[in-house]
């Protein structure tokens, strides 16, 4: 079966013009970019994939070569990676919620063989390894999973989580050999028990197995290595040849490749013989890494912050590119306009070894997954989404010491932190989030179409505008984004872009122009339905939808500083009324300019009324989307909010008072446990604001110090009833810290130029005492890892070789209580 979307030979061109604006301004700086949509387009070719399958829900999941449907709705994944084994199962739940109420709706974890079966012939699925509880709570809390199983996962895990008594047998590992298969499908047997009962087909949450990990493609070092002895690979002898160290380009021919490729399909007949029957399989597709045509999806990554290349150098992840012709880290085994282009490995952070440590601004990340989307991608997957702490074995620290990896820190800067603390890049992504959520039905079939002079941009180019356009029958968004790693960008301003359509041109804004921050990011909706009412286009990025299908609210946000300019056809409209803001009108649309925390109604001739919520950037960093006795809100707060079976839980870093201001506004008080909520009085009325104080907590923790280099806290005996937990931050110069609890090793960091925080409740049941002691080692001058720190970080070396000074330790408590509608 073919279906034909809407697409065009695409063109861009731009010229300066004299546009007046809204309010009567004139602009001379307006640069007029154009892009054609009227050509034929994406042919959509339906049941070519041996992938999909129903639940006993009634659920069906589908995969065409362009976008995968949920329920035969057009879908777009929103993975985040999170390793159950590196976090304590006791708070698993609070950060599958975490990870739900930032928009992601799949997680994917790992399985690594070596944690389950450090002795050989004894698996453990016990406590913080109990993949079963994990995928539980996940069935509970209704969020989607693939499970990645190996027998490699890589993972900066000591082997890549192969075995230790691996390496003492007479096979060679990811290979053929019938000797290890069998060993590797003890290994699926075991998972497959673990996964029985939680598969999509039974109306579980499990929907995809990812097989082995960049096969033929990458390995990890074993760790029965010397200092500057070379690397023993964890590969087949015939594959070490084209091995590469860390997601790469591999230009290297493998004469081998097709043995990879079998190798492939054995995995998918043991997992299936082990039951993993699901409808999503997936592997490695960057790098000419070994793929099963037409059965697996090959997943593909970028990590613009690499520690395994010697140097920082301009990535090329931040231009527009059509990434279903030619995907990244090509060239690939497969060929990619066959499968929807699903990057799984985002780099949404990156962990620092010992001689790289670059900081991942959190700008980076919300451009990165705009620049995916405006370049035809239909999935959106992070590595990692949640960091955590690599646990210590019985025998050896599971941290891959060969590469020189923190042996517990596995934090990842990620969004979600190694003690579930939220990141800056958490906020920007869940905006992202939110709009596919709300509207990846309508984006996933949208043709791409990438204007001429992107061809010419390069990644050190700070003048040319990066844009791209996705659209379908004439309705579409464009995406734009100004960031580029390692390199500082300015502000773009005056921007204008002219979309021929088949019904007429679109010109975005219709008045005026409008700017683009450096280091910001926009996706602009234009021939968009309103419910009911057509958008003919806006300056002002959606968000997310509420309200009921008969009275929707809409909620857009601009950047801050910037305006909201809306043309909206008449088509279907009775009248528009603004708070403070401006119209004009001609035959066949209005005009109108929305001010920032305002709203719009639209009274539809059809009946109903539509609302549109217009916010700056700044305000939709602290959404949460909750509902109220059944009805879909929008919250803005500092606090977090998760939901839960008794209702929605708060957490507040910090300080003990904090607003909560809902969207549309409810009419019932909340009520609240743990602290007071008070009523704030609004001259407006659009939304209900509430004032929530929790009584303040003394604690204190007293600090000894031993020497230079070594610091004993010793913290309260129990957590206050009204705390969640209990954080440090340790201000310092340095190149390592290591914290110990009578005398085992539980954290370390490597400085990077940031603080090292530390959450305290993980540790009350390992410490009686309530000690820990830091050991901190001095950094010098001559690190390699200096290149990665701004110049501010370095401390002046002059007359000395080595730099150790802590500057403080502050201790941020975090608050909680449960609200309740």
């Amino acid at each position: 079966m073919k279906k034909t979307l809407l697409t065009a030979i695409s063109f861009s061109l731009f010229s300066v013009l004299l546009t007046v604006t809204l309010s009567g301004q004139s602009d001379v700086h307006s640069i007029r970019y154009e892009v054609d949509i009227t050509g034929p387009g994406k042919t959509i070719r339906e049941g070519e994939l041996k992938l999909g399958g129903t639940g006993s829900r009634n659920e069906s999941i589908k995969v065409n070569n362009f976008y995968f449907l949920l329920n035969d709705k057009p879908y777009i994944p929103v993975t985040g990676e999170f390793h159950f084994s590196r976090y304590p199962n006791k708070y698993w739940e609070e950060s599958i919620r975490k990870m739900k109420a930032g928009g992601i709706n799949i997680i994917a974890t790992y399985v690594f063989w070596n944690i389950h079966e450090e002795v050989e012939g004894r698996f453990d699925w016990q406590g913080d390894k109990n993949l079963r509880g994990f995928i539980k709570l996940c069935a509970d809390n209704n969020i989607r999973v693939i499970v990645r199983i190996g027998p490699f996962c890589h993972g900066e895990i000591r082997n890549g989580g192969l075995p230790e008594w691996l390496f003492a047998r007479t096979f060679n590992v990811r290979s053929n050999d019938p000797e290890y298969l069998s060993y590797v499908e003890r290994l699926y047997s075991e998972i497959g028990k673990q996964l029985q009962g939680y598969y999509f087909k039974e109306g579980g949450p499990v929907i995809g197995i990812q097989l082995e990990n960049e096969y033929q493609h990458s390995a990890s070092p074993w760790a029965l290595t010397y200092p500057g002895q070379p690397s023993d690979w964890t590969a087949a002898d015939r594959d070490r040849q084209v091995i590469k160290e860390g997601v790469s380009v591999s230009n290297t021919f493998n004469s081998y490749s097709q043995f990879g490729n079998e190798h492939m399909r054995v995995l998918k007949a043991l997992a299936e013989k082990a039951g993993m029957l699901v409808p999503i399989y997936t592997v490695t597709g960057w790098g000419n890494a070994a793929v099963i045509e037409n059965e697996t999806i090959p997943v593909t990554s970028s990590y613009p912050y690499p520690t395994w290349v010697p140097s920082s150098s301009l990535s090329a992840f931040y231009l527009y590119t059509d990434l279903q012709k030619k995907p990244d880290y090509s060239p690939v085994r497969y060929k990619s306009e066959d499968y929807p282009y699903f990057p799984a490995e985002i780099g949404a952070g990156m962990i620092s070894n010992y001689s790289r440590r670059p900081t991942i601004p959190a700008e980076s990340l919300d451009a990165l997954i705009n620049r995916f989307l405006g370049s035809g991608s239909n999935g959106v997957g992070y590595y990692m989404y949640h960091g955590g702490a690599t646990p210590k074995g019985d025998k050896y620290f599971f941290s891959d010491e060969a590469y020189a990896y923190p042996k517990i820190n596995y934090d990842y800067q990620a969004p979600i932190g190694e003690y579930g603390e939220l990141s800056p890049s958490f906020h920007r992504l869940k905006l992202i989030h939110f709009f596919l959520n709300s509207f990846g039905d309508r984006l996933a079939p949208m043709s791409l179409y990438l204007p001429v002079t992107n061809a010419g941009i390069t990644p050190s180019d700070t003048t040319t505008l990066r844009y791209s356009v996705r659209a379908n029958n004439g309705s579409g968004f464009i995406f734009m984004e100004n960031f580029q790693d390692h390199l500082n960008m300015t502000d773009r301003k005056g921007i204008s872009i002219q979309i021929k359509t088949k019904n007429g041109d679109i010109v975005i804004p219709e008045s005026g122009s409008l700017d683009l921050k450096r280091n910001e990011n926009l996706i602009l909706p234009f021939n968009f339905d309103l419910g009911g009412v057509k958008l003919i286009s806006a300056t002002a990025q959606i968000l997310t939808k509420t309200g009921s299908t008969e009275n929707p609210c809409f909620i857009f946000f601009v950047q801050d500083g910037s305006k909201a300019l809306f043309s909206i056809s008449k088509t279907n409209v009775a009248s528009i009324t603004v708070i403070a803001g401006r119209r004009e009108s001609d035959k066949s649309r209005w005009l109108v300019n929305c001010p920032v925390n305002s709203e719009m109604k639209i009274r539809k001739k059809s009946g109903g009324e539509i609302r549109i919520l217009v916010i700056e950037k700044s305000l939709a960093l602290k959404s949460w989307l909750i509902k109220v006795k059944g009805e879909a809100r929008i919250a803005f707060s500092d606090a977090i909010l998760l939901e839960g079976k008794e209702g929605y839980e708060f957490f507040k870093s910090g300080q003990n008072s904090f607003n909560i201001r809902i969207y549309p506004g409810i009419v019932s008080t909340p009520q609240i446990t743990g602290g007071t909520l008070t009523e704030v009085s609004e001259k407006d009325h659009l939304m209900s604001d509430y004032k929530i104080v929790i009584p303040p907590v003394k604690f204190e923790i007293k600090t000894e110090q031993f020497g230079e280099k070594k610091l004993q806290l010793i913290f309260p005996q129990d957590i206050p009833k009204e705390l969640n937990d209990l954080y440090i931050k340790i201000n310092y110069h340095g190149d390592t810290g290591m914290a110990f609890i009578d005398g085992s090793l539980v954290d370390d960091h490597f400085y990077y130029g940031q603080p090292w925080i530390i959450g305290l409740k993980k540790f009350y049941d390992l410490s009686p005492s309530r000690k820990m002691l830091i050991y901190f080692r001095p950094m010098y001058k001559n690190a390699a890892y200096l290149v990665d720190l701004k110049k501010e970080e370095i401390p002046d070396f002059s007359g000395i070789d080595s730099f150790l000074k802590v500057y403080g330790i502050e201790t941020i408590p975090e608050y909680h209580g449960l609200m309740k509608f």
